[in-house]
């Protein structure tokens, strides 16, 4: 077990350390998360996995440093375990093929979920950004 949480948090700190890997990661986590299968809403998880891309997302253009490392890592490998479709139980199973899925990232979720109400309590009082206000400006 030891040894597989290792190998876990260095493929995840191997990922995050590379800027195409980690986009990559993030935009598959994030189409898969919305893609709208039953099996993914009903495990109540694409709520879960939303907030966790954003805060990898900010934390990695450093806009937004308050998350420990040890979170990001964390959120990493729970993304690479809900991209891979050969987990401990298979994806390609209806329904059951991410129970597993639900239930890592609903633990890493509930592990970390100070940071998460942190982060987006940030996200929330945060100004708007520039490009926000010019495409919302009502036309004269």
């Amino acid at each position: 077990m030891t040894r597989t949480l290792d190998e876990a948090t260095r493929k995840a700190e191997s990922i995050l350390k590379s800027p195409r890997k980690r986009s990559k990661l993030l935009d598959t986590a994030t189409r898969m998360a919305s893609s709208g299968k039953s099996a993914l809403q009903l495990s109540g998880i694409t709520g879960k996995i939303t907030p966790l891309v954003r805060m990898v997302r900010c934390t990695a253009s450093r806009e937004y440093l308050d998350t420990p490392w040890q979170s990001i890592v964390l959120i990493t490998a729970a993304l690479i375990y809900f991209v891979s479709p050969f987990d401990a139980i298979a994806d390609f199973l209806p329904v059951i093929g991410f129970i597993d899925d639900a239930a890592v990232i609903s633990a890493v979720f509930a592990a970390i979920s100070k940071d998460v109400e942190k982060f987006i309590a940030w996200e929330a009082a945060k100004p708007p950004s520039d490009a926000a206000l010019i495409s919302s400006a009502e036309p004269e």
